[in-house]
């Protein structure tokens, strides 16, 4: 093969790849470009192809709505208490099945994971009726409940990973030196654990605070921001949902350039200690 045709070659991947990731990009974000122009539109209902003037009135719309607002911090009061709870749980059940030396691990494992597995209408409507029989109605308790008995096998299976890259054998050192094993816990594996709680701690948010399924059959009378605008959808939107995408994915980005940059800073700092 002469070298003019490997030229020719690379120049035609390097073409294909640009046409494969510019579609990929334009498939990922179109949807989001349509949805945030229809916030701007003065049309009634969330629309790009009947066009009535730029406007920001629906700004101002969702600011008057207190049943969004409220469910906003429903939303966020939910998701902080499932954090907690699915934190432990998840952490509890890492570390049992990752230490314990045992035949029936593996049966733990299957039990803790099939939350994952069932569907979230299923387990909202039987943590209803599990706490109904109890005398207990429909409320913040059980969507509580109900999304971390999911949530925290996500979790779980996210120490698990971290724990396996553990030395164990620095705890078992701490002990030797007179360490309680609540100290060696504390000073050791928690340290060592930090990315980890960090992660899951914002995956168990997403999945609380996006949570509809299981939500709504599970939260009574209350509602969520995501139960909410399901609910209205019976009745036609209008653009103060696209307002609310549009708050979003600003704050998604702002938060994700932050992100990058306080990484990159750290890896300089790094860096610069090395040299």
């Amino acid at each position: 093969m002469s070298g003019q045709t490997k030229v020719d070659i690379g120049r035609t991947s390097k073409l294909v790849l640009n046409v494969y990731m510019g579609v990929f990009f334009l498939y990922m974000f179109f949807p989001l470009i349509i949805m945030m122009v229809a916030g701007f539109n003065d049309y009634p209902q969330p629309s790009v192809t009947v066009w009535r003037g730029f406007t920001l009135k629906w700004f101002g719309a969702l600011m008057q709505d207190t049943r969004m607002w409220t469910g906003l911090a429903n939303s966020l009061f939910i998701a902080a208490c499932v954090i907690v709870i699915a934190m432990l749980q998840g952490l509890a059940g890492a570390l049992l099945i990752t230490r314990l030396q045992s035949r029936v691990t593996g049966l733990l494992y299957t039990i803790m994971v099939s939350p994952i597995l069932t569907p979230g209408i299923i387990v909202g409507i039987s943590t209803t009726i599990f706490w109904r029989d109890l005398g207990v109605g429909g409320g913040f308790f059980t969507a509580i409940l109900a999304q971390s008995t999911f949530i925290s096998s996500f979790a779980m299976l996210m120490f698990m990973a971290r724990l396996q890259r553990q030395d164990i054998s620095l705890e078992e050192a701490a002990l030797d030196l007179g360490a309680t094993h609540a100290q060696a816990f504390r000073r050791i594996t928690i340290p060592f654990l930090k990315p980890t709680i960090a992660t899951a701690s914002v995956i168990a948010f997403l999945q609380s605070f996006e949570n509809y399924n299981t939500t709504i059959f599970s939260i009574g009378g209350e509602h969520t921001l995501v139960t909410e605008i399901g609910s209205r959808m019976r009745f036609g939107l209008s653009p103060t949902i696209n307002v609310i995408g549009i708050i979003f994915v600003v704050l998604t980005v702002i938060f994700a350039t932050t992100y990058v940059l306080f990484r990159e800073r750290e890896r300089r700092k790094a860096a610069a200690i090395e040299v």
